[in-house]
């Protein structure tokens, strides 16, 4: 019989493996896997600001986007930390000057990190940032208020023919939305310091996708209908880069076209969203960070 303890239900997945002794759907075991830590400057202005976002990469995850620009960290790529090294990584990019610390994919390592964030309580004094795909359970980020000050979800699709298709996850929306519910019910509407730096709310993100523009319209008038356009930011992104593994889906094994992306931004504009657009030139391998690189970020 299973330990009812052990059962792995951190994310929507629920598929209750002990993960002492197996790896979720998520890839991942009980031991705290990362690709990288870093000072992310490509980040939204009041996440980078001018010191950088302190970015921990968390190998793994609850979704299998055949187009994740971390592709290879989604997949494995990573190596061992202990709670304690993970404690140091937040003091460490502190130091550094970062504005915050930014938890990226890091949902099926929930407890780790916890345990990490308890460690260091007294010594941390910058923003946690929780930025994830949007595919969260609600009673997980219950486990994270008030330790996470900023959340960054991804709303990545309304249709679950493409959810199903493109992240294997059919029921995404039914879940990616009520859980921005339970981020704004956290945070409240944005906070910024004097420097315009955020340091309480939520940023939902929208990439577009190739030949999806419909969808996302049908995105962002889900979240006007049910969360208005004003107690949170939108940051729609034209970085879609199609990566090698897109050649299997042809039809999205191409960059958006500028149409694509006024569509939707017309839609965001006339919705009355605040936030942020991206220019053109996002649209490149350029901003992917380099894993797997020794360059000086590894414990």
């Amino acid at each position: 019989m299973k330990d009812k303890a052990r059962i792995c239900t951190l994310c929507p997945r629920q598929c209750g493996i002990d993960r002492s002794v197996g790896r979720g759907f998520c890839g991942e075991g009980d031991t705290v896997r990362i690709a990288r830590y870093q000072k992310h400057e490509w980040e939204e202005p009041p996440i980078s600001g001018t010191g950088g976002s302190g970015t921990v990469f968390f190998t793994g995850c609850t979704l299998k986007c055949v187009f994740c620009q971390n592709y290879e960290v989604s997949r494995g790529m990573g190596y061992e930390v202990t709670v304690g090294q993970l404690a140091d990584i937040f003091l460490e990019l502190q130091e550094m000057g970062c504005h915050n610390v930014s938890m990226v994919t890091g949902s099926h390592f929930t407890p780790q990190i916890l345990r990490a964030l308890d460690t260091v309580r007294d010594q941390l004094h910058i923003p946690v940032v929780w930025n994830c795909g949007g595919y969260e359970s609600i009673e997980t980020l219950r486990r994270l208020e008030g330790y996470v000050d900023i959340y960054i979800p991804d709303m990545k699709y309304q249709s679950s023919a493409l959810s199903a298709r493109y992240s294997a996850c059919p029921d995404y929306f039914e879940k990616a939305l009520p859980a921005i519910g339970e981020m704004l019910r956290q945070t409240g509407a944005p906070r910024f310091d004097e420097q315009g730096i955020l340091q309480k709310g939520v940023i939902v993100r929208h990439l577009v996708l190739p030949g999806c523009y419909k969808d996302s319209i049908a995105v962002l008038d889900a979240l006007h209908e049910h969360y208005g356009s004003k107690d949170y930011l939108l940051s729609l992104m034209s970085q879609y880069t199609p990566m090698p593994s897109c050649k299997a889906y042809p039809e999205i094994d191409r960059p958006i076209t500028s149409f694509e992306y006024r569509k939707v931004s017309d839609r965001a504009l006339a919705l009355g969203f605040d936030g942020y657009f991206q220019q053109r030139s996002a649209s490149s391998k350029t901003y992917i960070p380099p894993f797997g690189e020794n360059d000086g970020f590894r414990p």
